[in-house]
């Protein structure tokens, strides 16, 4: 295959996410809800990846997502690339980065936790930014949680 040929092919207008860690591939199209859109969609599963052995890739046409969604994206697959489609074109690329606050993105695992009793938005914070399984501290009953275990909103 020439270095020409595309495995997927491109989009005119839209978003590319790629570097998906493999098995979190159809997790994150569930996420942003990527069944529900009336543009085509493409998904793409363990393609060979220098740095992740296996990754995945989904193209979404003119859609382009929201800083909310790419919060909710951070905790199921962080360091992903969001590259912005503009007439076939890249016009942006970012890396997928968990911020420093979850605020109404993932649910406490403390049952006594005032959220799950109360109706208020969580907030967490990270605990580590840097470690391989980012840990989270809940700003009102103080629990930490694995950024793996926790369910989302």
């Amino acid at each position: 295959m020439s270095k020409k040929e595309r495995l997927v092919a491109a989009i005119e207008n839209g978003t590319v996410i790629d570097h998906i860690p493999a098995d979190k591939t159809f997790q994150v199209a569930s996420l942003l809800k990527l069944q529900e859109l009336e543009s085509q969609v493409t998904i793409g599963q363990n393609y060979i990846s220098k740095k992740l052995g296996k990754k995945g890739i989904i193209k979404v046409e003119n859609k382009y997502f929201t800083d909310a969604e790419i919060n909710q994206l951070s905790v199921v697959a962080n360091n992903v690339v969001l590259s912005i489609i503009k007439d076939y074109e890249v016009v942006e690329k970012k890396m997928v980065h968990t911020p420093d606050n979850l605020v109404g993105i993932v649910k406490c695992n403390n049952p006594k936790c005032i959220t799950n009793n109360e109706p208020m938005q969580t907030y967490f914070s990270i605990v580590d930014k840097n470690a391989t399984h980012p840990q989270l501290r809940c700003k009102y009953c103080d629990k930490v949680q694995d950024i793996d275990k926790v369910k989302l909103c």
